[in-house]
């Protein structure tokens, strides 16, 4: 399953999305964590006990290659350069396992806490004023296209702030969307923005309230998001704690430690358990994901890209292909 975590800037979506992976895989189920904010900071969250945590070779700059692998023989896609963000694979296309021995998946994963993690690379100087950050993401954009992953395993990506991945249909890759929200006018106004953007689409968003202080707080959330709230998570002294670099690597719960004991508190455990039991009560409809993807590719088409890559670029939609477990064999 694929899950993304959005909210507005600062209220602990990479907290939370850390704390997720690192869920999943104290499990030992597979999990990929992918880094897909332009702050990049996730393998720091995954890994609260190690100065600087070592981190893969991010996607962003090596989109070329990615889009050289994942067209494969498909005669739809007249080159690699014609490829954009949104094209959807086809009969020919590469498709991929989750965390399989392609050359993606060795080059572009490492371990950050003992959790694999995927980054899309930081927004640098040589980016200002000729790119948007969404051109680095357009490579996770292509690789959750082109992955077929299974029951039992999970993608969770850490998304940019506020309501920006709906500047690309990258929105429309996921079987849930968690949105971490403060119980502040602010925290809920990226809510709003998400609720009314995803309904047009059919896509599932449940708000995870943060920073909760008491009763008051969680009552605020109640009465502004309703039955879209699922859970909350209150103060946790052992995440402020690796925040500020005070938890040495040892104290860390990590996959390589598995019988270490669970620092966080049981209340916000609780809310981790929720989290996997509504993420593991969805189904993965295929048909759907497809459709959202063909769309978004013919809008950005007619909108730019035929005119800049001198194709008609809806050409590239296979009308007789769906990716899926059929689809791999």
């Amino acid at each position: 399953m694929r899950i993304a975590f959005v909210g507005k800037g600062g209220s602990g979506k990479t907290t939370l999305s850390a704390l997720f992976a690192r869920h999943l895989a104290r499990s030992g189920a597979p999990v990929l964590a992918i880094d897909g904010d332009i702050n990049q900071h996730l393998a720091q969250a995954l890994a609260p006990g190690e100065e600087r945590p070592r981190t893969p070779p991010p996607l962003g700059p090596d989109l070329p290659a990615v889009k050289a692998l994942l067209r494969g023989t498909n005669p739809r896609i007249s080159t690699p350069d014609s490829m954009i963000k949104t094209t959807p694979p086809g009969r020919g296309s590469r498709l991929l396992r989750l965390l399989g021995d392609d050359e993606l998946h060795m080059r572009h994963v490492s371990r950050a806490g003992g959790v694999p993690l995927m980054v899309t690379g930081e927004f640098d100087e040589s980016d200002l004023g000729v790119a948007c950050y969404h051109s680095k993401l357009g490579a996770v954009e292509l690789y959750l296209g082109h992955l077929v992953d299974g029951l039992g395993e999970y993608v969770v990506v850490d998304m940019t702030a506020g309501a920006d991945a709906f500047a690309s249909g990258l929105f429309t890759r996921f079987d849930l969307t968690f949105l971490v929200a403060e119980p502040t006018r602010k925290g809920v106004s990226v809510y709003r923005q998400y609720r009314d953007h995803a309904r047009e689409f059919g896509i599932r968003i449940a708000v995870v309230g943060n920073k909760v202080t008491g009763e008051d707080d969680l009552l605020f959330l109640k009465e502004q998001v309703g039955d879209d709230l699922l859970t909350h998570l209150v103060h946790s002294d052992w995440v402020r704690a690796a925040e500020q670099g005070r938890v040495p690597p040892q104290a860390t719960d990590t996959p390589d430690a598995p019988n270490a004991p669970d620092p966080l508190e049981p209340h916000n455990r609780h809310a981790l358990n929720v989290l996997r039991e509504t993420v593991d009560a969805q189904s993965r409809d295929w048909d759907r994901l497809h459709r959202h993807a063909v769309e978004f590719h013919l809008r950005n088409a007619r909108a730019w890209a035929d005119a800049r890559t001198g194709e008609d670029l809806a050409a590239q939609v296979d009308p007789d292909f769906v990716p899926g477990p059929a689809a791999l064999a």
